[in-house]
């Protein structure tokens, strides 16, 4: 079979009754169409033998990912070969799986769970679709760095100097919106959410934070955007209000009827917002550290992906030293960190930690797509600590009742000094932020 480009991915959206495409996203070189038939060919014979198809691999090493959304859509994902790191072949296939699951609930945030399960008009739903495509390319673009929440299905957070400002503010604007939930994203990332919007399944809220960055970059100062939850509400649609208060901070709301976008802009941003301008800015001043300045990390801390189990949030950083070319053995770059933070914390979720569900799925269906691999299930325990040692840098993974953190460190670390390392990473950072 052809193949994309090494590390490519390409996505396939067909009707999964007679494999009509609507649309082809991701990778420069798309795939020919008798290569499109016959990826939904071989899909449709398994399903007339009693065989789901849902992952193969091909000799140069790719991956082909299908999967049917409620009897209507179907989904492919095309990887090209040459991913690197340890496992990454059973780390491409939860990836892939992810992203179709993502680009699915996309579809169903842009458009509704109706529209899309009750095809009148194939042309027009054609047409639909292209308001979907600025949300799936940002899900395929594989380098979004700081932006993980795509795969873990928590939430990106930026965590202020000034929280209780920002959570006063944020909870008076929704409530003068008639709105329960309201979110301030500075950066692409949460800093303060009403507690209504952290009740939303956490997919809702990781493709709301996309959907707010799709709209950011867009230019507009505000806007009235409809959108379905996927879980909550996926054939009623609600309005997304969002407003920018300062280049990259974004303040939104999710309400009914009232009050309309002029109302909300003219009467209620600056009533709430203009009295936190300095705070606003010490907010971005934060960046992509993601981490306020009372966080002191260690200097032999590369990377970090810090989750909150109970919350579903989580924080991200890298960090990478600005003689990094001249050690030895050199280190990654801040791009690679981003990679392989991402293939770890894939690497420690499908073999040692607990994922949790955060899906609305039954138990069948969670069944067929664990990811988890065959002899964890042998375990007589849960493991709570898991490291890594390769070429580029040591991993280390920590998990606890309410947190897991996924750390880089220099290779130069001893191997016996990375538990020491993580546990007072952790410590650090729940004692200056109770994250």
């Amino acid at each position: 079979m052809m193949m994309l480009q090494d590390g490519s991915t390409q996505l396939l959206c067909l009707t999964a009754s007679s494999g009509v495409p609507l649309f082809t996203r991701g990778a420069a070189k798309q795939l020919p169409f008798s290569v499109i038939g016959s990826l939904n060919g071989v899909h449709m014979f398994g399903g007339g033998q009693g065989v789901v198809l849902s992952c193969c691999e091909t000799e140069g090493g790719g991956k082909v990912v299908w999967r049917v959304f409620q009897d209507s859509v179907m989904l492919i994902a095309v990887s090209g070969g040459g991913q690197s790191g340890a496992g990454s072949s059973k780390e491409e296939e939860v990836r892939l799986q992810r992203l179709l699951e993502n680009v699915w609930n996309c579809m169903v945030l842009v458009l509704g769970q109706d529209e899309l399960a009750n095809m009148r008009n194939v042309e027009r739903l054609k047409r639909d679709l292209r308001s979907c495509f600025s949300l799936i390319d940002q899900l395929l673009e594989e380098r979004q760095e700081g932006i993980l929440g795509n795969l873990t299905h928590c939430a990106d957070s930026l965590l202020p100097p000034s929280p209780a400002l920002l959570q006063e503010a944020v909870d008076g604007f929704a409530q003068a919106a008639d709105s329960e939930f309201g979110c301030l994203i500075v950066h692409g990332r949460i800093t303060a959410a009403t507690e209504k919007w952290w009740r939303l399944a956490p997919q809702e809220v990781v493709l709301l934070s996309a959907l707010i960055r799709s709209l950011s970059a867009s230019g507009s100062a505000s806007c009235d955007y409809p959108v379905f939850l996927p879980h909550g509400s996926p054939t009623v649609a609600h309005r997304l209000l969002r407003f920018q208060l300062l280049p990259g901070a974004d303040v939104c709301v999710l309400c009914g009827p009232t009050p309309t976008l002029h109302r909300a802009e003219s009467g209620l941003v600056c009533r709430f917002w203009s009295p936190l301008v300095e705070t606003l800015r010490d907010c971005l001043a934060v960046g992509e550290r993601c981490l306020p300045a009372s966080v002191s990390l260690r200097p032999d801390v590369l990377a970090l992906l810090l989750i909150n189990r109970e919350t579903r949030r989580s924080v991200s950083c890298v960090r990478t030293p600005t003689n990094h070319l001249h050690s030895d053995p050199p280190l990654p770059s801040k791009a690679r960190c981003w990679e392989l933070l991402k293939l770890f914390y894939i690497f420690s979720t499908t073999r040692y930690f607990s994922q949790e569900e955060t899906l609305c799925v039954s138990p069948e269906e969670r069944a067929q797509r664990s990811n988890t691999e065959d002899f964890v299930l042998g375990f007589s325990h849960q493991p709570l600590q898991c490291y890594l040692v390769t070429e580029e840098c040591k991993s280390y993974g920590l998990q606890t009742a309410q947190h897991q953190l996924f750390l880089l460190i220099p290779s130069s670390v001893p191997t016996f000094a990375l538990r020491t390392v993580a546990t007072q990473t952790l410590s650090d950072i729940v004692a200056a932020t109770r994250f």
